[in-house]
């Protein structure tokens, strides 16, 4: 009996393991991964897409610093203390890594819920309005005469994302174990993120498209792998701390290029650009 349970265990292991790496595979296919990069270069190089980070700038960076200070204070001794049973001598410098992913991401949670939720959606229009989609952008909000894409954006007519909800703090103490398992434990913790993270950055473009729970989901299963892989990306960078609440604003950047690729029809079987994919192969 113990010998087929062993068996089971093993085989399933095998399953999820094969999953993963053909998930792997279709994602670097995809080159999703290099919107959140796209989003980065487009945002530094359009001055007009800084006003909405600009404005929020000093209360984020607050917010930001106090978050820190808290779980350094409060949380880094107990987890030093439990990774020191698990990592040895890396304990101390894990726990730092650890508190700082951590305090990053309940920074995030909080800035984007409570300070920039707006910022980030006037963003989002913003740069479809300058890749000749305003169209779509005009199903979610008044269209103005303006000199540059910011300064058209009007009034929402819909209210974009839902305010708080525990959902993304509560997946993340669900994974946050994970890291306690040397190197492996924490590239699954960054997959499993990722997996969730790269549909949530396209919610505002499915509610401009007016898309049904069932459509969305249709969307995203033909897409699981480039989603995937586009979420690893922006989670990675917006692990960083402080920096973060910048690279917030980049990838809602690159989900918005993304987006506007899709309505433009200029993506491949994998639904992203194909100049994405000349891109990955240059830099091999």
């Amino acid at each position: 009996m113990a010998d087929k349970m062993a068996d089971r265990v093993k085989e399933v292991a095998v399953e999820e393991a094969e999953k993963i790496r053909d998930m792997t595979v279709a994602a670097a296919k995809s080159a999703a991964y290099l919107y959140p990069l796209r989003g980065m270069a487009y945002y530094v190089s359009h001055r007009s897409l800084w006003k909405p980070l600009t404005a929020k700038l000093v209360p984020s960076l607050a917010l930001g610093l106090g978050v820190t200070t808290f779980m350094f204070v409060f949380t880094y001794v107990p987890q030093a203390a439990i990774m020191a049973f698990t990592q040895g001598p890396l304990a101390a410098a894990s726990a730092a890594l650890l508190v700082l992913s951590e305090s990053s991401t309940l920074f995030t949670v909080l800035s984007k819920s409570f300070l920039i939720q707006d910022a980030l959606v006037d963003t989002f229009d913003g740069v479809l309005v300058s890749k000749n989609t305003t169209n779509l952008v005009a199903s979610g909000r008044q269209i103005k005469a303006g000199g540059d894409p910011m300064a058209k954006l009007g009034k929402l007519v819909k209210q974009p994302f839902e305010r708080f909800t525990p959902k993304a703090l509560i997946r993340y103490v669900m994974y946050l174990p994970l890291n306690f398992i040397p190197v492996l434990g924490t590239i699954m913790f960054v997959i499993l993120q990722g997996r969730k993270a790269g549909p949530v950055a396209h919610t505002r473009y499915f509610q401009l498209k007016e898309w049904n729970k069932n459509q969305r989901q249709k969307h995203v299963e033909e897409n699981q792998a480039a989603y995937t892989s586009f979420g690893i990306a922006a989670v990675l960078l917006e692990l960083v701390p402080i920096a973060s609440i910048f690279f917030a604003f980049t990838n809602t950047v690159g989900a918005a290029l993304w987006a506007a690729d899709i309505e433009n029809g200029d993506v491949n079987e994998h639904g992203t650009s194909p100049r994405l994919r000349e891109q990955a192969k240059k830099a091999e």
